[in-house]
């Protein structure tokens, strides 16, 4: 190929790779995105915040239909967990991957609300609703929405119910803490301290473990504040909060 149509057609590649990635990180462009059920069909769906079973009581906007999506990179790391999982008698019930940022403004826009509580002593009892911006439960971004975080617990296949996890997903408090009565890092339980309430037994942090342990495997990042939440170490839109609608897309 002479130099200059080589030149050329180099340029016109990266001129082309440019463009693709630009139009990856667009906000509303979903073609990095599956539908979770589609690409990992061992998994549970529960997607709390397409039925009012949230704290705030009500559909969320942006969720129009009753599935799932995520990243295609974290879809695949989810394979592998779910195989560890599967070989241990579980499976991986999620409630909430992709999270759009009309959904998170519509959490704010509530937690604006005070006199709306409706939803307290499920989520939040043990919390003073004006105080969920201080401690962070409540934010204006969330990871969530770049689509590559995961909400999930585990379902025992021999019980045919979620495993115990002392807590229950979107429980606003310490006791959602991956450090709540033991050590994650080293997985081993400590129990409450002395004269505090509310602690989980040894077994509900050893499930919480179980979770944590495949997770971290599989190259997810915990969070330290809830035990169902993790982030893919290398997601692969740190920097893009997209827009679009959860709903069952055509991408293949």
């Amino acid at each position: 190929m002479p130099f200059g149509i080589q030149a050329e057609a180099q340029e016109a590649a990266i001129k082309q790779e440019i463009a693709m990635h630009q139009r990856s990180t667009s906000p509303e462009d979903s073609r990095g995105f599956v539908v979770l059920t589609e690409a990992v069909p061992d998994i549970i769906l529960e997607p709390r915040y397409y039925s009012t079973y949230n704290f705030v009581g009500d559909r969320i906007a942006g969720y129009e239909e009753p599935c799932i999506l995520i990243t295609r990179e974290a879809a695949e790391a989810l394979k592998a967990v779910s195989a560890d999982v599967v070989r241990q008698g579980y499976r991986l019930k999620v409630y909430d991957a992709y999270r759009p940022q009309m959904a998170v403004t519509n959490f704010v826009e509530w937690a604006k609300k005070l006199d709306d509580t409706r939803m307290k002593a499920y989520f939040y009892p043990g919390e003073d609703k004006a105080f969920l911006f201080d401690k962070g439960y409540i934010a204006e971004y969330s990871g969530h929405s770049r689509g590559s975080t995961i909400d999930l617990t585990l379902f025992d296949m021999a019980s045919g119910k979620d495993l115990d996890m002392g807590g229950t997903f979107d429980h606003f408090g310490i006791e959602s803490h991956p450090d709540w009565c033991g050590n994650p890092d080293t997985m081993e339980y400590i129990g409450a301290a002395e004269g505090v309430e509310g602690g989980i037994t040894a077994e509900q942090f050893q499930n919480r473990m179980i979770l944590r342990a495949a997770m971290i495997k599989n190259g997810f990042k915990p969070l330290d504040t809830e035990w169902w939440h993790f982030t893919l170490n290398n997601e692969p839109y740190p920097d893009t909060y997209f827009t679009f609608t959860v709903h069952r897309l055509m991408n293949k």
